[in-house]
Parts: C-alpha cells; structure tokens; sequence
C-alpha cells in the first residue's frame, strides 16, 4: 500500500500545486462558507503562545456546515483565526503507519493502554513536513512527539525519521520497530484554526475530509464539519455554544475512521457505526505528482 499522493521537493507554491482533486477548491469555498472574513487574525507565533496556557483536553464534534457557520459567528467576538500572510485555512495530508495485521487500529479500537500512532503530516501550502508519533503515558494522557522533515520525505520514513520513531516507540515500552511498518492509509482535510488569546483555548473546523486505503477512498459528507476543541478539562465556551446547536461530544479518530471504513474483514466498532452515519464512499483514488 502506498501513499495516496506523491510529493516532489520545492516551494510551497509547488506543493500546493500538488493538492489532490478533492481538495484543490475545498480551502477557499470552507473560508467563505465559515465566513472567516468576520474574525480578526492572529500569527502562529500568537496561537502557540496561547495554547502553552493550557494542559490540552480535545473534545470532538460533528456538526451541519450550517452549525459550523453559526459556531464562528457567534465566537467572533473572543477568538481570533489563525492568518497565515492572508491565508486563513490549511490543507493536511497525513499518511499513517501500521503493522501488517494492524496493530496500531486495534490496540485502540480495543482500548489498550499503551495504544500508538506514526504518521507523517504535510502542511501542504507551507512546504512544512513532519513525523509525528503518538503515545500514552502512565496517567493514560496522549503524548505528542515531532520531527521537522524534508517535504519530499512525506509520506515515508527515511533513515532519520526511522530512528527518531523507534526512539519514541522504545521509550514508551512499545515493542514496535520501524521494521515492522508500511504506509496503512492517508488522510486529507482542510482546517481553519481559532484561538481566545486570553483564555488559551483553540477551536479547529475540518471540512473536505478524507480517507483512503489502496483503491478505496471514503469522505465525510460535504454538508458535515468536524470541531474540535480544545482547553481544559471544564468545558470551553466554544463546548457551551456547540451544546446549544445541538451537537454532542463524539469519541473519533481519523485514522480509526479510516482504516473501519475501508479495510475489509475488521471487526466492527462503535467508531464504524458513528462513521456509517457521516462518511459516504467516494471515487478510486486519484494519484497526483508533482512535477
């Protein structure tokens, strides 16, 4: 199995020219539906300072694109988007990587405690790539390490992103090496980010997403929006409005989502009967190089 999209070297410029044909106009029309032009900008810089604020809890939510466009407007007065010179969206493709019998997906569709993820992650527009590995720590809390790589190297990994893996894995009591990994599936979104400065909340709105698999590709339905928030434990005001659109919290990750959907023979799950809902299987995958 390899990865759905093929990147070359160079700029950002030609990256982003590289976008599969599912997500070439997706950023504009998700700016635009969102009505991001209501909110005031804010840097990078500025978003990661806030967020340091805050240990991290992640809440999930599958909201109407209508639901969604409420949600922004009525935080427009306490949150700032993430403006990145103009820009307030970003496409992400994620590959992620499995055992041959899928270790990963089942250590957490089975609720383990030393669950894990690999994958590689490229902020398209950007030009920025990296290897990201994913682990609990003795309280159960998710631990996020990273790796900047060379955009080229997206989608595998090569000998450095192999030994910064294994490091992560070792230290974790993982008994997973490298070795044992191949490119599982990819997953393609665009994501708008929101930020309270002053609160160090985030807020952050998936729309176009995808999964693929091989020949397989499932996407979730254009009209539904994925938010996530995050801050403390105690529900965020971005939680209190989306409660009161109607929405509840929803336990999901994309790449369980993913791998339910299109792998053949897995025992079915409680993720795969929340996707069934939401998710709607699409055309063969399209395979794009860079020239």
């Amino acid at each position: 199995m390899t990865p759905g999209t093929t990147v070359a070297s160079g700029p950002s410029a030609d990256l982003a020219s590289a976008l599969p044909a599912d997500l070439s106009s997706t950023p504009s029309s998700l700016a635009t539906t969102l009505g991001l032009e209501r909110l005031p900008g804010a840097t990078l810089a500025e978003v990661d300072a806030a967020a340091a604020l805050q240990h991290r809890t992640d809440r999930k939510y599958l909201v109407p694109l209508e639901s969604a466009r409420a949600l922004v407007e009525r935080l427009a007065d306490s949150h700032r988007v993430l403006d990145l010179d103009g820009r307030r969206t970003t496409t992400y493709l994620s590959t992620y990587f499995d055992t041959p019998r899928l270790g990963a997906w089942h250590a957490h569709v089975q609720g383990r405690r030393r669950r894990w993820k690999v994958r590689t992650r490229l902020y398209a527009e950007d030009g920025l790539c990296r290897v990201e590995v994913k682990t609990k720590d003795g309280r159960g809390a998710t631990v996020k390490h990273a790796l900047r790589a060379a955009p080229q190297s997206y989608g595998r990994l090569d000998a450095p992103s192999a030994e910064f893996v294994d490091d992560v894995l070792r230290r974790a009591g993982i008994p997973v090496t490298t070795a044992d990994l191949a490119p599982a599936a990819e997953i393609r979104y665009v994501r708008v980010a929101l930020a309270d400065l002053r609160l160090g909340t985030r807020v952050t709105l998936d729309g176009g997403l995808s999964c693929h698999r091989d020949a397989r590709t499932a996407a979730l339905a254009p009209d539904v929006v994925l938010v996530e928030t995050k801050g403390t434990a105690r529900p965020a005001p971005a939680d209190r409005l989306l409660l009161g659109l109607g929405a509840r919290p929803v336990s999901l990750s994309k790449y369980i989502v993913g791998q339910s959907l299109l792998t053949p023979g897995l025992p079915d799950n409680d993720v795969r009967r929340l996707a069934r809902t939401h998710f709607r299987p699409g055309s063969p995958i399209e395979r794009s190089t860079a020239a």
